[in-house]
């Protein structure tokens, strides 16, 4: 594969074996004793252990905190908090998946705060309260391809006290630089590849479906999902496939960096089922996805059109559809929401939990509690 160095929206180092320039990456970037925080789940893994022995190698003294849940809350965040303040950080490599990137970039950001971390949620200019200079410099290595979160401003945790995930956000969260090494992800189970690959392709989707004015994004998104739709299939099907996998964790940074346009109601929906059920949130957007098409039809469907022609498909909302149900049919995405174990029992509270997603106003129609409940009683169902 052809390396390269990107710059946007942040310093990427794409292709294989680039874990390697790791140690000088951490010199430059003025960090001289990181704390590699990633997820529970990841830690003892080789491909965690050998970054680890990279550093010690390098002469690099490195903490590791891998107190992260799946869907990370708010004691994930405080316990890595304390961890890098005790024992003198100066500089965090956040690692993994969504969950590991985006607490890791969260402790990075409080470790110099003061005020409590519900303070500074994306809600307005809060995020002017964070005093920069408190900001600890970050390096992402992702080894999934889903979230994207490596080249994001913000991260996802849950509030536990509350069963809502909220997204806390500032501009220095954002990496100064990213190794996308597609060889860190070959060793992930199929589950994840396949739930973080729905993810990146539900990133782009939504980001493309939501209204507004951003040509830019639009590009970025439509690439990614045909990035998605060619390369997820042969990398599920052919594990080893690093041409596929260097395209896939492409498509996952392309999602994120589209949806600045912003998102909707796969997400505002995804939000809190998995906060109160904790699902993966890649698969539980994928369960969602085709139910949000389909109720967002008459807002969407000349730009699907133009989306399926740019694909290759026939130039229309229903091909497109039946590629998305395709899809997961191939990849055995359960179809319905109680495939997934998810129940009735708490539909009001998702309902209301859903219109007040940050994510909920990039719908392209209004996600009221009535469309909300509509789509949730179609998943459950498997009502397209």
């Amino acid at each position: 594969m052809t390396k390269a160095n990107w710059n946007f929206p942040t310093a990427i180092k794409f292709g294989p074996g680039r874990i390697a320039e790791l140690p000088e990456i951490l010199k430059e970037a003025g960090i001289t004793k990181p704390l590699l925080v990633t997820d529970a789940g990841l830690v003892n893994l080789p491909v965690t252990q050998n970054t680890i022995a990279l550093l010690k190698d390098a002469g690099m003294p490195v903490g590791v905190f891998a107190d992260v849940k799946p869907n990370p809350i708010s004691a994930n965040v405080e316990a890595g908090i304390k961890q890098l303040r005790e024992g003198g950080h100066d500089g965090v490599i956040a690692f993994g998946g969504g969950s590991g990137l985006d607490a890791a970039k969260v402790i990075a950001f409080m470790a110099g705060q003061t005020r409590p971390m519900w303070d500074f949620e994306d809600i307005g200019d809060w995020w002017t309260r964070a005093d920069p200079a408190g900001i600890l410099p970050i390096i992402a290595v992702p080894t999934t391809a889903g979230t994207g979160s490596e080249v994001g401003r913000a991260g996802v945790i849950t509030d536990e006290t509350t069963h809502t995930k909220k997204v806390i956000f500032h501009p220095l969260m954002m990496p100064k630089v990213v190794i996308a090494d597609p060889e860190l992800t070959v060793g992930m189970p199929a589950f994840i590849t396949i739930g973080t690959g729905m993810d990146a392709l539900a990133h782009c989707l939504e980001a493309y479906c939501a209204p507004g004015y951003h040509p830019m994004a639009d590009g970025i998104a439509v690439e990614g999902i045909r990035l998605v739709l060619e390369n997820l299939p042969k990398v599920v099907a052919n594990p080893s496939d690093l041409v596929a996998r260097g395209h896939m964790m492409s498509a996952a940074a392309m999602g994120a960096t589209a949806f600045q346009k912003g998102l909707g109601a796969i997400h505002a929906l995804s939000h809190p089922v998995g906060a109160l059920y904790d699902t993966h949130h890649g698969m539980t957007n994928a369960v969602f996805m085709p139910y949000v098409l389909i109720v967002n039809k008459a807002a969407i469907e000349a730009r699907i059109g133009r989306l399926a022609g740019y694909l290759g498909l026939s130039p229309t909302f229903e091909a497109f559809q039946h590629a998305v149900i395709g899809l997961r049919l191939r990849l055995d995405v359960p179809h319905t929401l109680a495939e997934f174990n998810v129940d009735s029992a708490r539909r009001e509270l998702i309902g209301d939990m859903a219109i007040v997603d940050p994510t909920a106003g990039g719908n392209p129609i209004k996600l009221t509690k009535e469309l909300a409940l509509e789509i949730f009683d179609r998943a459950m169902e498997g009502r397209v």
